[in-house]
């Protein structure tokens, strides 16, 4: 009977605790983000892994070096229904380049999508609640059997992911899993670097003046210095989609997160 509610404890504690985090923020300190990467995945040190891709203006960056180490890790992308036609056409592009075979759509659930936004428009009076019908719920079931995910954000994008960790608990859900941001210290130049070192496509839209690519209708282009995220969600108070925004203590969105069901 105490082994059985020994195990039954462990099945349902978090997958990863700060404590996790920390000693691999130690561990991997200093280290090339590639070996970083080729290290974790190779030694099978944080289980169940994706990464999570939007296919926006960065996205091939860590995309090529994943190809390098592991072409077969899942991708997933969030198809809302609402891209660019161009990040459509440039993921196709991305993944048959890089030789990723591993790809995953992750589609919204009609039945919610009918009963939550039958028009189409709930971006244009309550981007929370679109983001969360089109994002976070899908994203949240899509990473049911996953243990950790590999995210692009960088510190320079804007003030709110200036001070990320490379490890982080990814408190946007109750489960514990792990959140890397393996270019978190990458800056603008770096980026554009390895761009040219490697001949990787930019998204076609980057040049017209969109640092950063979100669903299309609450994308917006950008001027010259000006944040590069500045032009998501532009007059709204919002600056991330959900999926990486942390839960309350009560498991809850905090204020000014909550959709307006």
């Amino acid at each position: 009977m105490n082994d059985l509610r020994a195990i039954d404890r462990l099945d349902t504690a978090p997958r990863f605790t700060d404590d996790d985090a920390i000693r691999l923020n130690r561990m991997f300190r200093g280290q090339d983000t590639r070996e970083m990467l080729r290290n974790l995945i190779e030694d099978d040190l944080v289980g169940e892994l994706a990464t999570v891709s939007s296919f926006g203006a960065e996205s091939a960056v860590l995309l090529h070096l994943i190809s390098e180490v592991a072409p077969d890790l899942p991708v997933l992308f969030l198809e809302t229904g609402k891209h660019f036609d161009e990040t459509l056409t440039y993921r196709d592009t991305l993944i048959t380049q890089l030789g990723l075979n591993n790809l995953r759509n992750i589609l919204p659930e009609p039945g919610l999508i009918a009963q939550k936004d039958e028009s189409g428009l709930r971006w244009s009076y309550d981007p929370d609640g679109c983001c969360e019908i089109r994002k976070v719920i899908p994203l949240a079931n899509a990473l049911a059997g996953y243990d950790a995910t590999l995210t692009g954000r960088k510190a320079f994008q804007s003030a709110t992911r200036a001070n990320l960790p490379r490890f982080e608990v990814d408190s946007s859900d109750a489960q514990g899993r792990l959140k890397i941001n393996p270019l978190i210290d990458w800056t603008a130049d770096d980026i554009q670097a390895y761009f040219e070192e490697h001949s990787l496509p930019r998204h076609p839209l980057v040049e017209q003046g969109y640092p950063s690519i979100g669903c299309s209708p609450c994308t917006n282009k950008v001027a010259p210095g000006e944040d590069p995220r500045s032009g998501r969600w532009k007059g709204w108070d919002k600056t991330e989609c959900g999926i990486h925004t942390p839960l309350g203590d009560d498991g809850e969105l905090p204020p000014g997160f909550d959709p307006a069901f």
